[in-house]
């Protein structure tokens, strides 16, 4: 039986990189919610690479949607995702005096709830397989915060606490989870930042560089191996040493 690799909110940045990435080893399922004209193209770009994908739209975000996309990639691709990468996320920034309930609540529903919408679903099918691999996108935030996003430091530092528990919960079923964190990453989030910011994020970086999102690909890919057996609930910052301690 194949193992298919479900990525969420796959349609660019960091999301289309790990599905390019794990595509030369696993079949594709790539989520999206809004951008379907990326993650179709997506599919194609790894078609002509001789992969296998397939795009399914769905808000993560939306438990009974979640519950259809699994339908869907089962009767579709034949099979239950059993590697599952958690990349789905948005931003709503604010100062907490400031901040809006639904600024809070819908950041913490589409980056901390659907992981565990995906994961509930994801682990009936890894467990009847005896073998799985949970990796979870949070981001450095999650390790040491950030001003003006409470609610996205929040749901990061959650998904962590999140994944070392199913860790523990799943590892003596051949289930691994992990977290990757990325740091400063190059990519459509940040590239609307303004120069002199971007400068300040990548003075404070050892490497002197921002990442690239084939840089938090290539680590995904790790925990994604069976290079990767014997580790489990443990978070890899791809920051350059920006969050050294």
């Amino acid at each position: 039986m194949e193992k298919i690799a479900l990525i969420t909110g796959a349609g660019k940045g960091i999301g289309r990189a790990i599905a390019l990435e794990l595509s030369r080893d696993f079949p594709i399922a790539v989520n999206f919610r809004n951008s379907e004209r990326a993650a179709i193209e997506l599919c194609q770009m790894i078609s002509d690479y001789g992969g296998n994908a397939r795009a399914f739209k769905a808000d993560v975000g939306d438990p009974a949607q979640v519950s259809y996309m699994f339908k869907e990639i089962e009767n579709e691709m034949g099979a239950s995702p059993l590697l599952l990468i958690n990349n789905a996320g948005i931003t709503k920034d604010n100062l907490l005096m400031r901040m809006k309930d639904e600024e809070w609540n819908s950041v913490i529903q589409a980056n901390l709830n659907s992981v565990y919408y995906c994961s509930h679903e994801a682990i009936r099918g890894m467990l009847r397989a005896k073998w799985g691999r949970i990796v979870n996108i949070a981001s450095v935030v999650g390790l040491i915060g950030s001003p003006g996003q409470s609610n996205y430091s929040a749901a990061k530092a959650g998904m962590i606490g999140f994944t070392k528990s199913i860790a523990r919960e799943y590892g003596s079923k051949g289930i691994t989870a992990n977290t990757v964190a990325p740091g400063f990453i190059d990519t459509d989030m940040t590239n609307i930042l303004k120069e002199d910011l971007k400068n300040s994020f990548i003075a404070q970086i050892p490497i002197g560089r921002a990442g690239l999102a084939e840089d938090v690909a290539k680590a995904v890919a790790f925990f994604a191996s069976e290079s990767s057996s014997y580790v489990t609930g443990q978070v890899l910052a791809v920051d350059g040493g920006m969050t050294m301690y």
